[in-house]
């Protein structure tokens, strides 16, 4: 069979990698594809962007199913457009994917069902956002309403950050967020304490299945400083999900989150992204939703899963994933992200990339801001590769990984030198 993969991250390299090793697959093709895709032997760019031609093209190579990556996609409704060709994709419809394109949705959809959050308002008016923040008085976090690829979150530890912040989203657009209807709004809430963890789940409509959890490090620099990135690495499983904490957030959060779409008129389906804040008591609160894979969470996820992902993929598009239990390497998992200079502010691009180090049983370096000139791999994106590596621990995993990263080179390359330092403290 063909599989389509939609992006051209980390993620979706991380996927068309993974749904290549079945042996069901003859051809794995990624939409628009990265250096990384365009490397691999057993992966195929297709230089498309466009959603009617897509859907063409799944058409005239008769295309086994479509899984789609990024958010931007689902929030323009591609699934929605799929499926009315009777094309099988995996993926939530524009209505469902409301849950990441708009913050103030996810917030509003959070009260109404009583799912665990910080407390938090929504404005468009500059004024009366600043007047909030006068009368809170504490730490806060400022959220752009839109999709701004991970980088429209401000942590204010003070007023004055907070004020900035507003400043930037609803009167500048510093984060070049994509506004909805109802043009730019911002997220006000308040900074939860505790220790951040990624929850991911697959959805069919009706039946939820678990991930191997996660751990992100989205500040830019050691030790959680510096401003706030789409994600510098992360490393499964996550010490913090213990199992009394996995089973409090499906009764508490995924559950009820995928019974509450269904009530509003939006059934969900797709791969559906809990970001929590886990305090010392094991509660839960959700920072976010997002309706799709973690990047770079996908990628060390993917290393420790055993099962073939187009027979669970398949399930997932038919209904079937309570019919499935997940099979996962006992090993954890790391990846390093390596990032442009200048990223996340103004990242510098082009710079060629060498040194890269063969794919192993034990190490892989998924790309995510290559591309391939002239038979020379060079930077395109804010954040280039992933090094993700298998360990017996967590320790060996992260002594491996950075073994692969050392032998990396490009001009102005940066990157964290302490993933996975919260877990190595427990």
């Amino acid at each position: 069979m063909k599989i389509l993969v939609i992006g051209s991250g980390g993620r979706e390299h991380a996927l068309a990698w993974k749904l290549a090793q079945s042996p069901r697959v003859k051809k794995v093709y990624v939409a628009p594809g990265n250096g990384g895709t365009a490397t691999s032997p057993h992966l195929h760019n297709l230089p498309l962007t466009d959603i009617e031609r897509l859907a063409d093209f799944c058409v005239a190579e008769d295309i086994h199913f479509t899984v789609v990556g990024p958010e931007a996609p689902l929030a323009a409704g591609i699934v929605d457009h799929f499926r009315m060709r009777r094309l099988r994709i995996f993926g939530p419809t524009r209505g469902a994917a409301q849950l990441e394109s708009s913050k103030a949705f996810a917030k509003e959809f959070m009260q109404r069902h009583a799912i665990p959050t910080a407390a938090h308002r929504t404005f468009s008016d500059p004024a009366p956002a600043h007047a909030y923040i006068a009368e809170r008085n504490c730490a806060l976090v400022v959220k752009a309403d839109g999709l701004a690829a991970g980088k429209g979150v401000v942590v204010a530890s003070t007023p004055e950050q907070a004020h900035a912040a507003v400043d930037d989203m609803l009167e500048r657009n510093a984060y070049g967020v994509q506004h909805g209807a109802q043009g730019a709004r911002v997220v006000i809430e308040d900074f939860l304490e505790g220790e951040e963890a990624s929850f991911i789940v697959l959805v069919d409509g009706r039946n939820v299945l678990a991930l191997a959890s996660s751990q992100d490090h989205k500040r830019l620099r050691d030790g959680d400083q510096g401003p706030n990135t789409g994600g510098m690495g992360a490393y499964s499983p996550a010490p913090v999900v213990t199992p009394e904490v996995h089973a409090r957030v499906m009764r508490e959060i995924i559950l009820p989150t995928v019974q509450g779409m269904a009530a509003d008129g939006h059934p969900y389906t797709g791969f559906l992204y809990a970001g929590l804040m886990i305090d010392r008591q094991g509660h839960a609160r959700t920072l976010e939703f997002n309706c799709r894979l973690g990047d770079p969470e996908t990628q060390p996820i993917l290393m420790r899963l055993k099962s073939d992902l187009v027979q669970v993929l398949d399930a997932a598009i038919d209904s079937r994933l309570d019919t499935l239990e997940l099979q996962w390497d006992r090993r954890t998992a790391l990846a390093v992200v390596m990032a442009a200079p200048g990223y996340p502010e103004a990242p510098r691009l082009g710079g060629a990339i060498d040194g890269i180090p063969e794919p192993a049983e034990d190490l892989q370096v998924f790309h995510a801001g290559t591309r391939l000139e002239d038979g020379v791999l060079r930077t395109s994106g804010g954040r280039v590769l992933a090094v993700t590596a298998l360990g017996d621990s967590l320790r060996m995993a992260q002594q491996r990984a950075y073994v692969g990263v050392r032998q990396i080179r490009y001009d102005g390359m940066q990157f964290r030198q302490d993933i996975g330092w919260r877990a190595l403290k427990r």
